[in-house]
């Protein structure tokens, strides 16, 4: 904290997740408001997805021959532009799910730029035996915004509709471009070679670490279950059997808590054995699936994405921190990269399965389904060796 840059980035992230936190509630309103259903919902979260697992691995090498801030800064950019889109199509009325996924595709090819560069400026502003507590404090202020951000969208939507929310999460990703261009890193890693002999060189970095593909393997599982049941069933299923926008604004505050809290504890608990950490936390994900898949009472899958968000944090600190530690700087963001893809492959696919298979199963058996596949991810996991052996250093 006592390191400007390292302030200036926290405070991007905080500005950003004022508006990120109540983005995905008023973006699946904007597509259940002018008519739509788990088909419109599926196309514009497989629009927003496409784009970016087609171009990490650019966005990776990107990451590790240019400057890392200046990446961030343009990313930031065209993700306001991409809001602001979608705010004026809401408040116009002139919404569709076309020009919503065009939208949401512009979103997903500045994720593929920002995420890789993101991922190694922790790296850059600090020690390597700091490195799980600065992950923490850059999640802090983010997941403290998050927990009262989904209620406030939710209450917003269900008052004025999502283009207020929208048009609020434009200017903060523009607020947080400006913050992030002063951050003004040193220059790139450099590299001797051209863009495809470093996707080759990161690739064998890649494959030579069976802690690291054996982890994406089972999350290219767990995060399209996650993901198609979460985010994509979830405010259908809130929207029909509970109170639409306001119930699916209180289960994501609940969730935004468990990951505040989660953070939190990796601001005092310091595991040894990080890798097995990140397998088993992460599983907590089943739960609100599941909780929502049984119909369960609200106060219960509240309940349940509160475990799963502490988790997921729990999970993601140490994941962050594994890579900072384990992963030479220079190679950083194209592992990352490749991680990143390899979550990511079957998202596209897990949303379009999901909108046919709605056509005959419920959502809520649609659900169950989600969890028990996040649950088998999780079980094959925790057999390869490796995952015992990957520790925290310092």
């Amino acid at each position: 904290m006592r390191v400007p840059a390292f302030r200036r980035f926290l405070l991007a992230h905080l500005v950003s997740a004022t508006g990120s936190a109540m983005a995905p509630v008023a973006l699946a309103f904007a597509v259940i408001g002018q008519g739509g259903g788990a088909g419109s919902l599926g196309i514009v979260l497989t629009a927003n997805t496409v784009p970016t697992l087609v171009l990490l691995l650019a966005g990776g090498v990107l990451a590790d021959r240019m400057s890392r801030s200046r990446i961030l800064f343009l990313g930031n950019l065209g993700a306001a532009a991409a809001q602001a889109a979608v705010a004026v199509l809401a408040a116009t009325g002139t919404a569709t799910t076309f020009a919503i996924s065009i939208c949401a595709c512009l979103s997903g090819v500045s994720a593929a730029f920002t995420a890789p560069a993101a991922q190694g400026i922790a790296s850059r502003l600090v020690p390597k035996e700091h490195l799980q507590r600065a992950n923490a404090l850059v999640r802090v202020p983010g997941n403290a915004v998050k927990v009262i951000g989904p209620v406030v969208g939710g209450f917003v939507v269900s008052v004025t509709g999502p283009a207020w929310a929208l048009g609020w999460d434009a200017a903060t990703f523009g607020v947080a471009a400006l913050l992030l261009l002063g951050l003004r890193l040193a220059g790139a890693v450099p590299s001797g070679a051209g863009p495809l002999a470093d996707l080759r060189a990161g690739w064998a970095g890649f494959r030579s670490r069976s802690w690291l593909w054996s982890y994406t393997a089972a999350g290219t599982a767990v995060v399209a279950a996650w993901l198609a049941g979460f985010q994509l069933l979830g405010p259908l299923v809130a929207d029909h059997d509970y109170s639409g926008a306001r119930s699916w604004g209180l289960v994501q505050g609940a969730f935004a808590a468990g990951l505040l809290a989660g953070t939190l504890v990796c601001l005092v608990w310091r595991p040894r054995r990080l890798m097995l950490v990140c397998v088993v936390t992460g599983a907590g994900m089943m739960l609100p699936l599941a909780a929502l898949g049984r119909g369960l009472a609200l106060p219960w899958v509240l309940g349940a994405a509160v475990v799963a968000g502490i988790g997921l944090d729990v999970a993601i600190v140490c994941w962050s921190t594994i890579m900072q530690q384990h992963v030479p700087d220079e190679e950083l963001g194209r592992l990352g990269a490749f991680n990143a893809v390899g979550e990511r492959l079957a998202i596209p696919a897990a949303y379009l399965l999901v909108a046919l298979a709605s056509a005959h199963w419920s959502s809520r058996q649609i659900l169950l389904v989600c969890a028990a596949v996040i649950c088998l991810a999780t079980v094959a996991n925790m057999g390869v060796r490796d995952v015992y052996r990957i520790r925290r250093v310092g």
